[in-house]
């Protein structure tokens, strides 16, 4: 597996995630990437699961944002323009899988990421594939253990780690901002100023085009920023008072409500 570290901010994707090969069917790429780095928006023609091993990530795309912590890893499919932002120094193992082998199925109309639960028999077969030399002629047994591992992928839970973003522009300034400032306290009135839009327009912009209220996607929001925090080791109390919770149980209600289980649980469920 070749690995390497990257620093400058905007580096590029891998050269294996362009190659056009069935007859191997998987190619492997590893990298160590420090915070707040980020690889150019792009697209390839090999469908990409991506785990950081150790570091949460950031992946972009359509408007819409998945977090993927380490217990979790994200599946990109081919030809679906992203980026990918590293939020805490990551250890990454990619799996690029040619596009004439199908993985998962989708009742997306177009294109769309899901945020996976890792089985402990897929995160030790991803291993054991990144060890592996898939540079040259894959063996049969090679093959084999592709295939398995692909059927495993298929059966991977999806988990509800993703944030709609939307497409008008007021809208998507006010996200933007809220994204790079979880912590604020702004009401609609102060990011109207921002928008360019009344309050009553954005809220009506956040319910049609992110499913979701103001509220409702600003709570998502911050939730998703206190598993990046939980990755960082922080507890649920610091948590719970940074992003403006009442107590600590009333966040670890509001973190089982949207993600189904506790902050700590969910930390080890993939382990």
């Amino acid at each position: 597996m070749p690995t390497d570290v990257a620093n400058p901010p905007d580096f590029e994707p891998s050269d294996i995630a362009f190659t056009m090969d069935p007859a191997r069917p998987i190619l492997t790429h590893g990298r160590v990437i420090g915070a707040g780095r980020s690889v150019r928006p792009h697209s390839h023609p090999r469908g990409q699961l991506l785990w950081a091993m150790r570091g949460v990530l950031r992946v972009a795309s359509n408007a819409c944002i998945w977090l993927v912590p380490p217990s979790h890893a994200v599946w990109i499919p081919g030809g679906m323009e992203h980026q990918v932002t590293i939020e805490s120094e990551a250890e990454l193992l990619n799996i690029y899988v040619d596009p004439s082998v199908p993985v998962r199925e989708t009742s997306h109309p177009l294109p769309c990421c899901a945020v996976l639960l890792l089985t402990p028999l897929a995160r030790e077969m991803i291993r054991r594939l990144g060890e592996a030399d898939t540079s040259g002629p894959f063996d049969d047994r090679l093959v084999r253990f592709c295939a398995v591992l692909l059927d495993e992928l298929r059966d991977l839970a999806e988990a509800p780690l993703n944030l709609p973003g939307g497409r008008d522009d007021r809208l998507t300034r006010v996200t933007r901002h809220l994204i790079r400032h979880p912590h604020e306290a702004s009401q609609l009135t102060e990011l109207g100023q921002i928008a360019g839009a009344s309050p009553r327009t954005l809220e009506r912009l956040f319910r049609a085009e992110t499913g979701l209220s103001f509220r409702q996607w600003r709570s998502k929001l911050r939730l998703l920023n206190a598993i990046e925090a939980l990755n960082r080791g922080e507890s649920s109390t610091t948590i719970a008072f940074s992003m403006g919770y009442s107590s600590p149980s009333a966040f670890i209600a509001a973190f089982r409500e949207a993600f189904g289980t506790t902050p700590q649980r969910f930390l080890t469920s993939g382990s």
